[in-house]
């Protein structure tokens, strides 16, 4: 089992992505990546929606979930969302430890 969080960054004039840009080249993306109990800390972009920008954060459980919260990456995080003036929506799911039942893996490629 693993925690997902889907956050959704939106701002204006492209400021979503310039923040995920800078989360990048700045190194922060990276030193996440790198907590214990990430699993995945990657960023996409909607096609249909240009101002926004969509977070996957994977966690092995809410310890870690914690311990990254109280980590000072958070206020980097805090400030660079207030430089971009962006605002959050966020989803939460556990993920099923069965996996993906047979039935539907014949509509999967790998």
């Amino acid at each position: 089992m693993s925690i997902v969080i889907n956050l959704y960054y939106t701002g204006e004039n492209g400021s979503a992505r310039k923040f995920a840009e800078e989360m990048e080249r700045g190194g922060t993306a990276d030193l996440i990546r790198q907590e214990s109990g990430n699993e995945r800390y990657t960023y996409f972009f909607p096609m249909n929606d240009p101002e926004t920008v969509l977070l996957i954060d994977i966690w092995k459980d809410q310890a870690s979930i914690d311990q990254h919260h109280a980590s000072p990456m958070m206020e980097t995080i805090a400030q660079l969302r207030e430089k971009y003036d962006l605002h959050m929506r966020a989803e939460r799911y556990v993920t099923d430890g069965d996996g993906i039942p047979p039935v539907d893996s014949q509509f999967i490629r790998h």
